[in-house]
C-alpha cells in the first residue's frame, strides 16, 4: 500500500493517462469501492479510476506496475464472497465507463459487448431482435463480474452457466498484454481452452475489456408454476422425476418454509408456508400444454400438494419476482442486521439429505436464516442474518458454513456452485482440489508472478 505521497504522485500520473475526472481519491468514492454485498469486512482502496478502452486499462497496470501497488477490477459491487473488495488497497479499476454494447451479430447468436454492461441493459438491446440472453443470477450484475465470478442462476438447468455461454473474452493480463481467448466460432479443438481458465479467475489472471456472448430466441411459449410439497425429500425427487421426463424445464427452484416466510412479507404474496418449487417451461404452446399434464402426474405421484401455473406475463413476473427478491425480504424484515449468503453445489442425488442437514445447522445456529436453491443442478443458498458486529454471531455463522460445506465436499460437491471464491471459500481450495491447486498456483504465477491482479483471492 502506498504512503500519502506517493498516492499522490500515483494520483497525479493516472491523470495523465486517463483523464482528471476519471481517477479519484476522494474518500467518498473509496468507500463506495471497499465492500461488496456480502458480511465481509470492508478495506478501502487508495484510488478509483474509470477506464474506457482496453488500452487505458493496460496503462493502468502498467502505471501500478512500476509503483507496485495491487490492481483490483471491479463491476457493480454484487459479489458475495469479497471478489471485489480490495484487501491491500491500491487501485480499484471500475468498469462503469466501459458500458457499451458493441456488436450484435443475430444470425450468429453472439453479442459483444464491454464489462461494464448490465445484465438488464443487455436483456433490453436483445429484446429488438428477438432474443435474450439466459445467464440469470437474479441480481443486475455486469457482465464482466458475472464472467469473473462463473456466475449461473435460475435458468442454468436448461441454457447452462456463464462459463457455457462465453464465446471469447478480450483480456488485459498482468504483463500488460491484450489477449483474446476464443474465437466467433462454436466449437474449436485448437489449442488450451483459455475461455474456461479465465472465466471463474475472478480477476486474479487479468482484466476482462470485452466479451463476446452466446444468445438464444425468445421462446415461443413460456408456462410458470409453483408445486406445493409437505416434504424436501418428495420436492427434490419430484425435480429429478421431472428432468428425467424430459420437459424442457428452464427453471426450477426450491424455497424452503421460512424463505416463503419471509417472501410472503415482502412481496405481498400468500404462498403457502411449505416447500415449494418454483417452475418454468419453455417451448410452443402445443407441446407445453402436453407437459403440463405430464408433469401435474408425475407430482402428484411425489405426494404433491398443489400446482398451479401462471400462463400470463404479469403472473409470471409476479412469481418470479418474489423468487429473486428472497434475499432481500429477509434484509427487509431482519433490520440491522447483514446477511451471509453462501451457497454449495451436490450431486443432486444428494440434495435433499444437503439441504435437510442445511435447516438443521441453521436451527443449530440460533441465527434467523431460510434455503433457496437452483435444484435442477444441486445448488442451493442459506440466506442468514447476522450482526456483523457480535463475534459469536460470525463464529456461528462459519461453523454453520463450515458444516454446509463439509458435507458437499464429503459427497462430491463443491464449495461454491455460482458464488466465487474470493476470500470466503478460500479456505477451502485445497481440500477441494488437492494436487490441482498446485496447478492452478503455477498458472496465476506464470500469468502474474508480481501477484498484481487482485491479490489474496482465491488462491494463496
Amino acid at each position: 500500500m502506498p504512503g500519502t505521497g506517493t498516492t499522490m504522485q500515483l494520483v497525479t500520473e493516472l491523470q495523465t493517462i486517463l483523464a482528471e475526472e476519471r481517477v479519484t481519491a476522494n474518500d467518498t468514492l473509496l468507500a463506495q469501492h471497499s465492500s461488496d454485498e456480502s458480511y465481509h469486512t470492508a478495506h478501502l482502496p487508495d484510488i478509483v479510476v474509470f477506464p474506457e478502452t482496453a488500452e487505458e486499462i493496460r496503462a493502468v497496470i502498467n502505471c501500478a506496475d512500476a509503483y507496485d501497488v495491487p490492481v483490483t477490477p471491479y463491476g457493480y459491487g454484487s459479489s458475495l464472497e469479497a471478489s471485489v473488495i480490495p484487501q491491500q488497497g491500491g487501485i480499484v479499476v471500475d468498469f462503469a465507463n466501459m458500458d457499451k454494447i458493441l456488436n450484435v451479430r443475430e444470425n450468429d447468436f453472439l453479442v459483444t459487448v464491454q464489462p461494464g454492461v448490465t445484465r438488464s441493459q443487455l436483456e433490453k438491446e436483445l429484446k429488438k431482435y428477438g432474443l435474450f440472453f439466459p445467464v440469470d443470477p437474479g441480481a443486475d450484475a455486469t457482465l464482466g463480474g458475472m464472467a469473473a465470478t462463473n456466475a449461473s442462476g435460475t435458468t442454468s438447468v436448461k441454457y447452462g452457466i456463464m462459463r457455457d455461454n462465453v464465446r471469447d473474452l478480450e483480456v488485459v493480463t498482468a504483463d500488460g498484454s491484450i489477449i483474446h481467448t476464443g474465437n466467433l466460432a462454436a466449437k474449436s479443438s485448437s489449442g488450451y481452452h483459455l475461455n474456461g481458465l479465465f472465466v471463474g479467475s475472478e480477476g486474479t489472471l487479468g482484466c476482462f475489456s470485452e466479451l463476446t456472448l452466446q444468445v438464444t430466441g425468445i421462446p415461443e411459449h413460456i408456462l410458470a408454476g409453483r408445486a406445493e410439497f409437505t416434504s424436501v425429500d418428495d420436492a427434490v425427487n419430484a425435480v429429478i422425476a421431472i428432468m428425467q421426463s424430459g420437459i424442457p424445464v428452464a427453471r426450477v427452484e426450491l424455497v424452503d418454509e421460512e424463505a416463503i416466510t419471509q417472501m410472503n412479507l415482502y412481496s405481498e404474496t400468500d404462498y403457502p408456508e411449505v416447500p415449494t418449487l418454483f417452475l418454468e417451461l419453455h417451448g410452443n404452446e402445443a407441446g407445453l400444454q402436453q407437459d403440463v399434464q405430464f408433469m401435474e402426474n408425475i407430482v402428484t405421484d411425489m405426494n404433491c400438494r398443489q400446482v398451479e401455473f401462471e400462463t400470463d406475463t404479469a403472473g409470471r413476473n409476479k412469481l418470479w419476482e418474489a423468487r429473486h427478491n428472497a434475499a432481500y425480504a429477509f434484509i427487509h424484515n431482519h433490520p440491522g442486521r447483514k446477511q451471509m449468503v453462501t451457497d454449495v453445489c451436490v450431486p443432486i442425488s444428494e440434495l435433499a439429505g444437503a439441504i435437510k442437514d442445511a435447516r438443521t445447522a441453521i436451527s443449530d445456529s440460533g441465527l434467523p436464516g431460510g434455503i433457496v436453491g437452483h435444484v435442477g443442478d444441486g445448488n442451493y443458498h442459506i440466506l442468514l442474518m447476522l450482526n456483523p458486529d457480535d463475534p459469536d454471531a460470525i463464529e456461528r455463522a462459519d461453523m454453520l458454513n463450515e458444516r454446509i460445506v463439509s458435507y458437499a465436499l464429503e459427497r462430491g460437491g463443491t464449495c461454491t456452485g455460482e458464488h466465487g471464491v474470493g476470500t470466503g471459500k478460500r479456505k477451502y481450495q485445497e481440500r477441494e482440489h488437492g494436487e490441482a491447486l498446485r496447478v492452478m498456483r503455477s498458472i496465476k504465477q506464470a500469468l502474474d508472478p508480481h501477484d498484481r491482479l487482485n491479490p489474496g483471492k482465491v488462491i494463496e
